[in-house]
């Protein structure tokens, strides 16, 4: 058995998503086809009514061709029945099973309320630096063959998304934008208030993507008003902090810390918490004025808008309820004071905002619909635009962006909450860099201007964090007592953690690594790397009717695995594949782990959008082989088979090391050779095959007293029919032009495997 050893301390974001789609430096073209001439009157007829998509003859995207795509004109104040220039949500899946680059929904914003035409992109590039926020960049879009313009294109909050992000996608999950849409005709807004056990209550302030979940909603409603102490078992509490520091920082009022308390989605994890996702960043900056609690009419007034808005307000209890828990606030201002100093105090979003302008300056010039004129494009990065826009809000004074935050910046960092003292963590270290599984290590980090310190683990990367206090007391693995080295116990239960540490005084707080808890430090564990003989394929099913049923209830094929070792295996860098030429055919996804003497199930159902391990192959029933190999090439186990029967396993007896017989499916547990289908179908051939090995022939003899005419069946190991024929008592095969490799011999449904030299 091998062993490998990986880094240290290391820091990882638990989401990088680089696809070319959104790549930030490049400008998307999207061409539209419509048969009808009337396509905007037909979308604007369904903006006003059900809203339902209308059919387009075809998209193109960068050049590749889909037909029969579902389009539409989505939002509220931004969109206008008599303008252009509309925003789209595109859906290449609504009639056929189209995807470009794996996305199957694109979302096109307008730009309509922002000269610079980088408030969206740009937000959204600082905030996925602190919690999982859709990719965003620019795309060209063409109906008919005619330049409609240039938009912002964002990545949509979807079922695809969530699943990417959090690993599941059925779980209850929110819109947290009212369904009809929001202003002031209206008061249902999604503010998180508890509004009593009733759900209609609820729908006209959210609307909900999944196929229930009320109650939950409601549950987490009552439980921060009612039991806040409870808060962490039903909301992740870092996410929602950072996205409340992030939306007052940048003064982007159209969200929940606005009039409207919108803009924004809820998913309920696997562990049950809320994660809380931003959206519609389009008016950040400044572009909205409304609090709820006023108005900022002025660029002054959004400057100095209060780092605390909404702290002691009731009717955003979101914001109330988190800050009236000291170390929630503490954790916010760090959070807060992160967002300032690593984009604003230093200058880094005007570079990026001169970035993209750069990039799309030719496109804006040609963009015919625009709201504002292309000066203002130039200007709006540093002054304040007045006039132009689009919709009911057109005419606003639009601030520049480095006049609103350049000042902002000086005046938040003025402010007492962001001088105090913060604590320093330093000198993170393990006693056992190299832990093995179940082994205790001991976490320590020296802190300065520190009273209190937290560990916050976990070992897996969609499970909520778990804080322990860490101790300065000479017991606890941290050197001598009130030696500002800080110091906690923690059990190496998988083949990392990941974790942080978070330390304060009584007046501010500190994250080691501060973009903590998307940012972490990881400790990983030596981990056994499986060879030949630990980890084998165990059974598997090719023709699955009725016997075993995945995590949707759908009888798939099913390939197991078993761990013949006594220690945990990483699987990562392995691969299984039904094709010998192709054996990096499936990966398994990072962290997976196969416990010692352990059972694991992939299906083989080519649906890798399902949860769990759902490969992107499926299994013959007739004939094929099943590989298990490394990065290498080297394969670690292999199987190769023909003719299964439906709702018949083929399996190792004994269980793990046996030779394969058809069994009854033992699925996730061990092989038994007691059922009467193993007796039966286990029985041995009626031929003989040699040579064995062979090289210019191969002779296929049947018994002494077998004279019936038979067919034989040569395949090769990928499942290829080589050789078939009829024969009586002998027959003899020129094999001195086959690949070499291992071969299967079928003769009525009795199978011998041959080697080709």
């Amino acid at each position: 058995m091998k062993y490998f050893f990986l880094t240290l301390l290391s820091v990882f974001s638990i989401s990088t998503y680089a696809q070319e789609f959104y790549a930030l430096d490049k400008i998307q073209t999207i061409e539209i086809t419509f048969s009808q001439s009337d396509w905007d009157a037909q979308m604007d007829a369904q903006k006003a009514g059900d809203n339902n998509y209308t059919l387009a003859q075809s998209i193109t995207i960068n050049g590749e061709t889909y037909d029969s795509i579902g389009v539409k004109y989505k939002g509220n104040s931004s969109y206008r029945d008599n303008q252009t220039k509309n925003p789209w949500h595109i859906e290449l899946d609504t009639y056929k099973d189209h995807n470009y680059d794996g996305f199957t929904d694109i979302k096109l914003a307008n730009c309509t309320n922002d000269p610079s035409f980088v408030r969206d992109v740009l937000a959204f590039q600082i905030i996925r630096q602190y919690m999982d926020a859709p990719l965003s960049n620019y795309a060209n879009l063409y109906v008919n063959g005619q330049l409609i313009g240039l938009y912002t294109n964002t990545e949509a909050i979807s079922k695809k998304y969530v699943k990417n992000r959090f690993g599941s996608k059925k779980n209850a999950f929110f819109d947290c934008s009212p369904p009809d849409g929001a202003g002031p005709q209206s008061s249902d807004f999604p503010s998180l208030e508890y509004l009593g056990q009733d759900s209609t209550a609820y729908y006209a302030s959210y609307g909900i993507k999944s196929d229930k979940g009320w109650q939950e909603l409601i549950d987490f409603c009552d439980t921060q008003a009612n039991n806040t102490a409870d808060i962490e078992k039903i909301l992740d509490v870092d996410k929602a902090l950072w996205m409340l520091a992030f939306d007052n920082v940048t003064v982007n009022l159209d969200s929940y810390i606005g009039a409207f308390k919108q803009n924004y989605y809820l998913y309920r994890s696997d562990f049950n918490q809320f994660l809380p996702i931003i959206w519609d960043l389009n008016e950040s900056f400044g572009v909205f004025t409304s609090t709820g609690s006023g108005n900022l009419t002025s660029t002054a007034s959004k400057q100095q808008m209060s780092h605390l808005l909404h702290a002691t307000d009731s009717s955003f209890p979101l914001i109330q309820k988190l800050l009236s828990v000291p170390m929630y606030k503490r954790m916010y201002l760090a959070h807060f004071k992160t967002i300032l100093l690593e984009n604003f105090d230093n200058g880094a979003y005007q570079t990026s905002a001169l970035a993209f302008q750069q990039t799309i300056d030719a496109a804006v010039q040609a963009d015919g619909n625009k709201f504002y004129t292309y000066n203002d494009f130039k200007n709006n990065v540093t002054t304040d635009i007045s006039g132009g826009g689009g919709g009911p809000m057109g005419g606003r004074t639009i601030p520049g962006l480095t006049n609103l935050m350049d000042g902002r910046t000086s005046y938040l960092l003025g402010q007492a909450d962001f001088k105090q003292t913060q604590p320093t963590i330093s000198d993170i270290a393990s006693s056992n860099p190299f832990p093995i599984i179940n082994e205790t290590v001991t976490i320590t980090a020296t802190i300065a201007d520190g009273t209190t310190a937290l560990l916050g683990f976990r070992d897996n990367p969609q499970a909520p964090f778990t804080r322990v206090e860490m101790f300065d007391d000479g017991t606890h693995g941290d050197g001598a007592a009130n030696d500002g080295v800080f110091g906690a116990e923690l059990t190496i239960n998988n083949f990392f953690i990941q974790y942080y540490i978070y330390a304060e005084n009584e007046n501010a707080g500190m994250f080691s690594p501060q973009r903590a808890e998307h940012e972490y430090h990881t400790l990983t564990a030596t981990i056994s790397n499986p060879t030949v003989g630990d980890l084998v394929i165990n059974e598997f099913m090719a023709s699955n009717d009725a016997a075993a049923a995945d995590q949707d209830g759908e009888f798939d094929d099913w390939i197991e695995l078993f761990n013949n070792s006594n220690a945990n295996l990483n699987l990562e860098g392995l691969y299984l594949s039904d094709d010998s030429d192709s054996l990096n055919q499936w990966a398994f996804p990072a962290g997976t782990i196969i416990n010692a003497k352990g059972f694991l199930i992939v299906w083989a159902d080519k649906d890798e959008t399902q949860d769990g391990l759902h490969a992107n192959f499926k299994l013959s029933a007739s004939a094929e082989a099943i590989f298990l190999s490394d990065s290498s090439g080297n394969i670690i186990d292999e199987v190769s088979y023909v003719d299964q029967t439906t709702d018949i396993s083929y399996g190792r007896y004994p269980n793990g090391t046996g030779n394969f017989r058809k069994m009854k499916a033992t699925i996730n547990s061990d092989n038994v050779s007691t059922t009467s289908v193993f007796n039966t179908l286990a029985e041995p051939v009626n031929f003989k095959v040699y040579p064995n090995p062979a090289d210019a022939f191969l002779i296929i003899e049947l018994g002494a007293d077998d004279y019936k005419e038979k067919l034989v069946s040569v395949y090769n190991i990928s499942g290829k029919l080589i050789f078939q024929d009829n024969f009586s008592s002998k027959i003899q095969i020129i094999t001195n032009d086959w690949t070499p490799g291992l071969y299967l011999v079928k003769v009525d449904n009795q199978t011998l495997k041959v080697a080709i030299h």
